[in-house]
């Protein structure tokens, strides 16, 4: 497993409870209320691929700050200069 991809999988949870709870308030306060049966469903398979999507997206940008702050200590793994 990569490292982005480990990110991404711990970022997932979040950014799904976040688009789910956007949904259903989306749903519960237009005309969707009616058909609940099948907006609810939509609403969840919908949260989890859009999550993937955004996980996917914004898991290099964590990764940015410890690489930045690696590289100021100079633990990247280059030659210090003498």
């Amino acid at each position: 497993m990569t490292n982005r991809s480990a990110i991404s999988f711990l970022i997932c949870g979040m950014a799904q409870a976040v688009l789910f709870g956007i949904g259903m308030i989306v749903v519960l306060v237009t005309p969707l209320a009616g058909y609940l049966a099948y907006s609810i469903p939509v609403v969840v398979v919908g949260s989890a691929l859009l999550a993937a999507l955004v996980a996917w997206k914004v898991a290099p940008l964590m990764r940015a700050r410890h690489q930045r702050r690696l590289a100021r200590e100079n633990k990247l793994g280059e030659p210090t200069p003498h």
